[in-house]
This record gives structure tokens, C-alpha cells and sequence, in this order.
């Protein structure tokens, strides 16, 4: 009778052993960019910025690892996704409600922002410019800290807002103006 409670305790430590491995090969592995969500909310307009943020991990930023002079996703792993419920101006251009991509092509003394219509996409590799909505440059600023992972934030800034977006040590600003 014990080789049998002991076999059956076996059994069963041995069926809760093979569960767990299963769970844990299937539990997905975190991402290396995690994905980051900026918002603002001001009256009726609602803005959603929704980006994977990668790191410096010692690594030349712009110029290298994202290169000069390139479409680049604004981000990592799926390209990043701007959605609105209201128009708004933004780098002094109108843009009606919806969801667009935020691509960027940086330079040294200016990045290039490009709203795509085109959605759902990994990365930059699709980017095809028939879909571009509006595109305009902005300067970029030196910032004294580094900052190690890519930030998007969105602020309030009197009677309108700005994106800022921060890696390393450069920044550059967008200008939203929010229309009633």
C-alpha cells in the first residue's frame, strides 16, 4: 500500500514538473525595447503616442545605430503609432483624427517627421512614401545628460502642446497646436 502512495505522489509531482516546463517554454520572453505609451488629454482632444523605447547600452545613437540621412521607425521593433480623436495642427501642419505612423529621417541639425498613413507596420522596412500624410523638419537640441532609453513625451505648453522625443543626449520638439 505505501509503494503505491509513494507511486501515485510520484506521478503526480512528476505531472505538475512537466506542466510548469510547459508554461514556462510557453510564457513569452520580454522584449529587449519595451513598449512605452505617452498621452495628453486637453478638453476633447485625446493624443496617444505608443512606441517601443531601445537603449544606448554604450552604443553611438544617431549617426550609427540609427543612421543619418535614413527612414527610421521612431523607435523599435513596430513603428510607432500616433492616434488623436480631434484635428489638431502639429509642426504647423493640419492633421485630421485618426491613427498614423511616426517615422523620422535625423540629421545632425534636423530630423524630418513623416505621419504615414500606413499602419501596422514592423519597423521601417515597408515604409513607402505614396502613403505620407505630412512631413516637416524640426531642429534638435543638445541635451547635457544622456538619456538611455528612447522617451516620447507629450505636455501641455499653454494653449497647446509639444511632443518632445529624448535619446542619448539629442532632443528635438514638435509643436501641437490643439484646434477647437
Amino acid at each position: 500500500m505505501k509503494q503505491l502512495i509513494l507511486g501515485f505522489i510520484l506521478l503526480s509531482f512528476s505531472a505538475v514538473l512537466s506542466v510548469s516546463e510547459t508554461q514556462a517554454q510557453a510564457a513569452p520572453k520580454p522584449r529587449k525595447s519595451p513598449m512605452s505609451v505617452a498621452t495628453l488629454k486637453s478638453g476633447k482632444t485625446y493624443i496617444k503616442v505608443v512606441y517601443s523605447q531601445p537603449f544606448k547600452n554604450e552604443r553611438e545613437v544617431f549617426g550609427s545605430l540609427v543612421p543619418f540621412g535614413k527612414v527610421w521607425r521612431t523607435g523599435a521593433n513596430e513603428a510607432t503609432e500616433i492616434t488623436l480623436t480631434q484635428k489638431i495642427k502639429i509642426g504647423g501642419k493640419s492633421l485630421a483624427p485618426g491613427t498614423y505612423t511616426i517615422f523620422s529621417i535625423p540629421q545632425a541639425d534636423k530630423w524630418t517627421i513623416i505621419l504615414s498613413k500606413d499602419l501596422g507596420l514592423w519597423g521601417e522596412y515597408e515604409y513607402n512614401p505614396k502613403c505620407d500624410q505630412l512631413r516637416f523638419d524640426v531642429p534638435v537640441k543638445n541635451v547635457e545628460q544622456a538619456w538611455e532609453a528612447l522617451t516620447i513625451k507629450l505636455d501641455k505648453e499653454g494653449t497647446g502642446a509639444k511632443m518632445t522625443l529624448v535619446w542619448d543626449k539629442s532632443s528635438v520638439e514638435i509643436p501641437i497646436d490643439l484646434l477647437k
